[in-house]
């Protein structure tokens, strides 16, 4: 990173504490893995947010409900999203993830 730029999401809330967890959130996840052409962003962040509600992963979605919309997901499609993926993955994770879904699409 160079002297300009402002440190990424993961650098601010953990590259202090552990940097190469950090550094490879930004190079590789970010870096690579979310450029890669096969898939757009948008349809990454809609398989994200449905894997994040199959795991449980549900405060990973404050990062993800509002960088799906910036690539392009629509709120209709997020919401649909974890409707459709409760059937596979559980009632629980999927009405905790529309909580909190309607919570960051209210502000």
């Amino acid at each position: 990173m160079s002297e300009a730029e402002e440190p990424s999401p993961i650098q601010r809330l953990l590259g202090d504490f552990a940097p190469k967890f950090a550094d490879l959130t930004d190079e590789v996840l970010f870096g690579d893995v979310w450029r890669r052409p096969e898939l757009s962003p948008r349809d990454r962040s809609l398989i994200t947010i449905t894997s994040l509600v199959s795991t449980g992963s549900i405060a990973q979605l404050e990062m993800h409900i509002p960088f799906a919309l910036a690539n392009g997901v629509t709120e209709e499609e997020i919401k649909e999203a974890i409707v459709h993926v409760a059937f596979y993955a559980g009632w629980p994770p999927a009405l905790s993830a529309l909580t909190l879904a309607k919570r960051i699409l209210a502000s």
